[in-house]
């Protein structure tokens, strides 16, 4: 085709159930693909809007115990070191943000709690909640401060459930918060997601044809006790908990506002509403601890504002929320503790307001005074 040639458009896909938006368009010289079956609303489900009407405010009742506790944590690149000696502590239930300017090491210190960077030195001691496989979010991993102490594999403790303890066909067990912790380094990212980490990305990693509902279940079947072999089998128990997966699935979609584009494939959504996807498929593992990287990143003011707001309502259900974010505006809303870098090194923790004034900072952010002669 010449490019005085005008394009010729592909089919389009018929508009999902329950979607919006009007066709998608296909790339030319493919086949039109057929409306996605979105799979009916599974019934009753356990009411899952926030009890709350108002959100948490940041530093309000945080628990004493920890969650997190990064010691020293150095890692480098051949000649380039993107951390250097970084150490923080998180207290259960709490927001801890992250900021500094861009190469800072911020995503390098996410990279490395989650397995995907292995560090040169230091620790991460992390404190896990017994999860008692799929079931609604309105029981949350890191809701009780009860304790228990952890498996000698080092997963989350307490065991594998009981079929009866997972979620399905009657309210699980309230998870239980081990006394000793587990170190994150040296483990693999799907092991510390199973010990109740999850993580969303700078660049959204959506699974683009698959639908939003199917983005979350891929998150909630993280939890599932039913292997690949069992799953072929009509077994009660893997009835149950195929029901339980999609109930939790939708009841996420639910809580970030999705629910309604549940048939739509996820590249079709707008930005915005793919960053909520993201995060309820980060929530579908039932992790204690969410690690958001830039989720504000393209927002408007209004997606900003909603954001601040599941924010609060994601941490008033006993999820501890460690954050990377620039709009520091946001972060004075949602943060109880803000922890400063840049180059790889840590230069300030504390209050927002005493992060913000803090002269290292704003010399990292700003650069210092040129006084001329």
């Amino acid at each position: 085709m010449t490019d005085s040639e005008p394009p010729v458009p592909g089919p389009a896909v018929p508009e999902p159930p329950g979607g919006s938006g009007g066709s998608i368009p296909v790339p030319r010289g493919r086949a039109a693909l057929p409306p996605p079956v979105v799979p009916a609303r599974p019934g009753p489900r356990v009411g899952w809007a926030p009890d709350a009407t108002t959100v948490p405010s940041p530093g309000s009742q945080p628990p004493s115990r920890p969650i997190l506790d990064v010691a020293g944590l150095t890692l480098r690149f051949g000649g380039l070191t993107s951390l250097d000696d970084v150490s923080l502590r998180q207290p259960r239930g709490t927001v801890l943000a992250v900021i500094g300017p861009n190469g800072a090491g911020k995503t390098s210190l996410f990279n490395c709690l989650t397995g995907t960077y292995k560090p040169r030195r230091g620790s991460a001691h992390f404190w896990p909640t017994r999860v008692p496989g799929v079931g609604s979010w309105a029981s949350p991993a890191g809701a009780v401060p009860a304790c228990a102490a952890p498996a000698a594999n080092g997963e989350a403790p307490g065991g594998p459930p009981r079929p009866d303890e997972a979620g399905m066909g009657r309210a699980a067990t309230a998870p239980d918060v081990a006394r000793k912790p587990v170190e994150l380094l040296g483990r693999s990212a799907h092991r510390v997601a199973r010990l109740g980490i999850a993580r969303t990305f700078q660049n959204i990693r959506l699974f683009g044809d698959l639908t939003a509902l199917d983005n979350v279940r891929v998150g909630v079947e993280v939890r599932a006790r039913v292997g690949a072999g069992r799953a072929l089998l009509p077994l009660p128990f893997v009835r149950r908990e195929a029901r339980a997966v999609a109930e939790a699935s939708w009841e996420l979609l639910e809580f970030v506002g999705l629910a309604d584009r549940a048939g739509q494939p996820a590249a079709s959504l707008p930005y915005g509403a793919q960053r909520r996807l993201e995060i309820a498929r980060a929530l579908g593992t039932r992790p204690s601890l969410l690690l958001l990287d830039e989720p504000a990143a393209g927002a408007t003011a209004a997606e900003r504002r909603d954001l601040v707001e599941l924010i609060g309502q994601i941490r008033a259900r006993g999820v501890s929320i460690l954050l990377i974010e620039h709009d520091i505006r946001l972060v004075a809303a949602v943060a109880d503790t803000v922890l400063a870098m840049t180059f790889g090194k840590v230069i300030a923790t504390g209050t927002p307001d005493e992060v913000r004034a803090n002269p290292a900072v704003v010399e990292a952010y700003l650069g210092t005074a040129v006084t001329a002669s």
